[in-house]
């Protein structure tokens, strides 16, 4: 409901107008500033003084693509581990001590991060400095802790993954999609391998990867580069560099040279569903531009009502209930494009040529640029809005820096996108929705016998390990 007698347009027209305007304003300010303690750990922080209050993360350069072979899960459990007790905090008090400061917190690991933040009051934010750096090097471990949060996560795999139709087709599709680099592991790990997770494993992983020079820390908030300096030093400054701190040297996919597929049946899947994913650059290893390009891309191709696999799917054939679709670009070693479409008859051979019609017509004959413009537009847009949030400014600078990008290309990504063309869009259309660089899989309600090979197999199962 409108207020105050602003018409409908006069409120577009202003949001376009703060649209450019805040383009023009991410593109040519720094926000954020970086330095290196002695010990290696490097630091970003970015101001931003609208509330006292503070966003404080610590990354560490691992994830589960780090895990030695057998032993899946170990980066993530770890992480669970980490809120047990250290020689100053008792087991579980962590997250009680900052609760009752005031604050909240948690953590996360990717396949090529983990990350541990909160978000306090700025006064209390040298404590929480102190209890990190602590927890960094002085974690304790008990085999009972180890065996009881061990069953944690085999039942958070329970509940996320075994239970859930689509997770499960997602795990086996990511299993399928990589040959040979850990990409293709699920980062809470094969069950059977948890089961076997232990305490030497876990302390293994830390002493291996948890240390100040490989670790970066974001603080984001009501801080100055100079404050956040001080007291990193006076914290985390006063641990040493451990120079056993490995490299990350991941075994690496050979060239994809046929497209692979699965079916998975499983009754409580709902509707039948298609899926496709292809191996994609990331911005890491993308050439100049085409990660921008992908990103839009997929943002023509799968993103929302007015994208082409929408309107074709959904509204022009009527054959599917939904559809969508994503680039996943910010890894370490290589990125991923994922589309799916929910079959509203539960014809997936109609639903999997009308998606293969609309990626033909895109690699032949690109995009248009009003499409391109409503794109670029909308990423922009989505860009401003996220730099409105503390934590997602956090999380953003940290993601990127973690793996590899610097502070120049995360705020120079808004002008970056602005380069791209139709051309450029055509062109990483062509080379990367290459079937042979994906996995395509189905998903049905069904029950499984578990033994027949599946009537769906219309072209040959790559087995490429031996």
């Amino acid at each position: 409901m409108l207020k105050l007698g602003v018409s409908r347009p006069t409120i577009t027209a202003m949001a376009l107008f703060m649209l450019a305007f805040a383009h023009q304003t991410v593109s040519a300010e720094p926000r954020a500033s970086e330095f290196k303690l002695s010990n290696g750990m490097e630091v970003v922080v970015i101001p931003d003084h609208r509330a006292p209050v503070v966003t404080h993360m610590v990354w560490y350069k691992v994830g589960a693509a780090d895990e030695p072979k057998g032993v899946s899960g170990i980066a993530h459990f770890l992480e669970h581990l980490m809120f047990k007790s250290t020689d100053k905090i008792a087991v579980g008090d962590f997250s009680k001590i900052i609760s009752k400061l005031g604050g909240q917190d948690n953590a996360f690991t990717g396949q090529d991060v983990t990350a541990y933040h909160q978000r306090i009051s700025k006064d209390q934010l040298k404590t929480l400095m102190e209890m990190e750096a602590d927890r960094m090097t002085h974690l304790r471990l008990t085999n009972d802790e180890v065996a009881t949060e061990r069953q944690v996560i085999i039942e958070e795999r329970r509940s996320r993954i075994d239970n859930n139709p689509g997770a499960r087709l997602d795990e086996q599709m990511n299993a399928a999609l990589y040959l040979s680099h850990p990409y293709g592991v699920p980062v809470i790990g094969w069950a059977h391998e948890m089961a076997n997770l232990s305490r030497e494993d876990a302390l293994r992983f830390y002493k291996r990867y948890y240390a100040p020079n490989n670790a970066i820390l974001v603080v984001a908030g009501d801080v100055t580069a100079e404050e956040v300096k001080r007291l990193a030093e006076e914290t985390y400054g006063k641990i040493p560099a451990n120079p056993e701190v490995e490299t990350r040297a991941r075994p690496q996919d050979p060239p994809h040279i046929v497209p692979r597929r699965l079916t998975l049946k499983d009754p409580r899947a709902g509707n039948a569903s298609f899926h496709r994913y292809y191996v994609a650059p990331s911005y890491v290893t993308a050439k100049p531009g085409e990660a921008e390009a992908l990103d839009l891309l997929m943002k023509i191709l799968a993103d929302g009502a007015t994208s082409r696999l929408y309107r074709k799917l959904v509204v022009e054939d009527k054959l599917a209930a939904t559809t969508g679709g994503d680039y996943s670009g910010y890894s370490l070693d290589s990125g991923a494009i994922s589309l799916y479409a929910v079959s509203g008859n539960g014809d997936l051979k109609a639903v999997e040529a009308d998606v293969d019609s609309v990626l033909d017509e895109i690699r032949t004959n690109g995009v248009t640029k009003l499409e391109l413009e409503r794109a670029k537009k909308s990423l922009l847009a989505d860009y401003i809005y996220d730099s409105d949030n503390q934590a997602n400014l956090a999380r953003r600078y940290g993601w990127a820096v973690a793996i590899g990008r610097s502070i120049d290309q995360v705020e120079g990504w808004p002008a970056a996108l602005s380069k791209v063309t139709a051309d450029d869009v055509k062109k990483v259309a062509d080379e990367y929705l290459d079937a042979r660089r994906s996995v395509t899989g189905w998903l049905l309600p069904e029950p499984d016998d578990g033994k027949a090979a599946g009537e769906h197999v219309e072209k040959p199962v790559a087995h490429t390990r031996s």
